[in-house]
């Protein structure tokens, strides 16, 4: 991954994390309400498969909605592993209030330091995920590091 990947990636962390809660819930429950149909509508044949079928497009859009969250899975592992390559105090504080979704001039009041300083802590962290060893890729399948869990 290059550098505007991975700062895009910290940018997003936090509404990721909210995402694939949000849609292991409301997916989890695939099919229910669907299938459901009460009075002279239940007893009318229905179209299989088609496109005209509702609970054909449903499952399709679901389908959809599956693939975008083990993107973000996969995002989300690969920032959660690169995480453990800061060491230093300051770094590791700006990283934790990035990825919770905090903007810089609110890092800044936190810190007592500047704004630019918090963006050349980020430049800094942003540099050593990138140096990262066998970084994991954003697409194909997820791993998960044996060497730190953060």
């Amino acid at each position: 991954m290059n550098k505007k990947e991975i700062e895009s990636m910290i940018k997003d962390y936090h509404w990721m994390i909210n995402t694939v809660q949000m849609m292991h819930d409301s997916l989890g429950a695939a099919g229910e309400r669907l299938a459901a149909q009460y009075g002279v509508e239940g007893s009318l044949p229905k179209a299989k498969g088609a496109m005209s079928d509702p609970i054909y497009r449903e499952y399709l859009r679901r389908e959809k909605r599956w693939k975008k969250l083990n993107e973000y899975k996969m995002k989300i592992e690969a920032i959660q592993e690169c995480a453990c390559l800061i060491e230093e105090e300051r770094e590791l504080e700006v990283l934790h209030w990035l990825l919770e979704g905090k903007n810089y001039s609110w890092i800044a009041r936190h810190m007592g330091l500047s704004e630019r300083h918090i963006r050349r802590l980020k430049d800094a962290i942003v540099e050593q995920m990138s140096k990262m060893p066998n970084l994991p890729k954003t697409t194909g399948k997820s791993r998960t590091s044996e060497k730190c869990m953060c």
